[in-house]
């Protein structure tokens, strides 16, 4: 799937099944298939966290296409209690650490899909 924000497009990887966002980029590293991972979240507040990720990662709160929360370059962890990164919305989007502010992406900011 393709999404944009602003002029930026992104190919991400849809996470819909709970096994597949609890997992999400744990010993993952983005490639050519997908530079996004993208996942499909009730409505509400969620946090996330970096346990036994390999890159850093901006974590992006989306709630109707808007951007509502930005977690920049969030550092990976192999700690039991890593740190929670949470928000609202109903999708939530990982991008590479730095990329949010590296291309100007912003809370406010809308997606396209």
């Amino acid at each position: 799937m393709i999404i944009s924000i602003g002029k930026n497009k992104f190919k991400v990887k849809s996470m819909i099944c709970r096994k597949d966002t609890s997992c999400g980029m744990m010993g993952k590293k983005f490639d050519k298939n997908y530079n996004g991972m993208l996942f499909l979240m009730d409505d509400g507040e969620h946090c996330f966290w970096m346990k036994n990720c390999v890159i850093p990662l901006d974590i992006i709160f989306i709630n109707s296409n808007e951007i509502t929360k930005i977690h920049h370059n969030c550092k990976p962890s192999d700690d039991d209690q890593p740190e929670n990164f949470c928000g609202n919305g109903n999708l939530v989007l990982e991008l590479e650490g730095g990329t949010c502010k590296s291309l100007g992406i912003k809370e406010g900011d809308t997606i396209k899909f």
